[in-house]
Parts: structure tokens; sequence; C-alpha cells
């Protein structure tokens, strides 16, 4: 498979809060790239999601802002190019929420989220977050909600998923974003 797994980690709750992102990239069923970087959102940090994810408004004083990150990985996000998140309707909503922000066009692309493919493939476990898929799977994951760290995961329970049940059961999964 080829495809890219996508997370973000938000300042708050608004949709163009994007304080870090992380892209892992996978060609014939190889990780074979990495992307990390925090982002200066325009807008403030809620302690909630600063207790969630670590990141403090000082650590992105220094950071690009969401639309020089995106002249960075606007290459990656193609008609017919698969992009993967574990909960994607969270990080495909906070990509698109950056880019009406900063009024940039939406690109179009394929999207997979791997709680979907965890829900149909994985039945018994008792929920499908990542943490819990990824230690059913011995997939490792170190340090949750850091974006590199869980794109990782991501990227490997999609992996793990194709090794086991083959492509034809996610292809189903697919959906197309615009």
């Amino acid at each position: 498979m080829n495809f890219i797994a996508m997370d973000f980690e938000t300042a708050n709750h608004e949709k163009h809060s994007a304080c870090s992102l992380a892209l892992v990239m996978v060609q014939n069923s190889q990780i074979v790239g990495e992307y990390y970087t925090l982002i200066k959102p325009e807008t403030p940090f809620f302690y909630r999601n600063i207790q969630i994810h670590g990141i403090q408004p000082e650590d992105v004083a220094d950071a690009p802002e969401f639309p020089e990150v995106w002249q960075q990985i606007k290459q990656y996000y193609q008609e017919n190019r698969l992009i993967v998140a574990h909960n994607a309707g969270f990080d495909t909503g906070i990509l698109a929420g950056c880019l009406d922000y900063y009024r940039l066009s939406r690109p179009e692309y394929l999207s997979l989220c791997t709680v979907e493919t965890s829900r149909k493939l994985f039945p018994e476990m008792r929920n499908h977050k990542l943490n819990t898929v990824s230690a059913a799977l011995g997939i490792t994951l170190e340090n949750h909600h850091d974006a590199l760290e869980d794109s990782r995961a991501c990227a490997n329970i999609l992996l793990y998923q194709e090794a086991h049940f083959g492509t034809a059961p996610l292809k189903k999964l697919v959906r197309y974003q615009s």
C-alpha cells in the first residue's frame, strides 16, 4: 500500500488551532519517510489541550504558521493519494479548518480512518482508541498525543490490517475529501 498517515494536535477546540502536525509516508507497505513540525496558531491555547499533548504557547513562539507549513506538505494531498488518520474526521476537519481560516484552497484526496477499519476488523476490542488498538496489535506507542508517535502508530495499524486482511475490506472504507 501507498499512503500517508497524518496526525494533528490542537491548541484548543477551534478547527484552525493546529499546533503540531506529523506525516508518515508509506510506499509499497514500508515506512519511507516522516515529517514533523510545530505550528504557531493564531488562537490561544486551552489548558486542557496542553494537558493532553504537552505543547505550550512558548514551544510554538518561533514555529511557522500554517500557510508556511502548507507550502511544505501540499504536494502530498492529491486527488488519488490516500491520507490515513486515526479518527480521520478530526484530522481532516483540522486540515480543512486551517485551510479555510487562511483562505487556502482545499485539495481533493482520498481518506481512510483507522478507527473505522479497526471497528470493522476487530469488533471484539473493548474500544478502538489509538492506544488500545496499538497495544492489542503489539504496535509501539510510547508517547500518545505526540503527533509523530501517533502518526507512526496509525501507519503501523493500517499495515498490520493490510498484512492480515488484505486491501479489499479497507478499500470499502475509503472516502473522497474535497
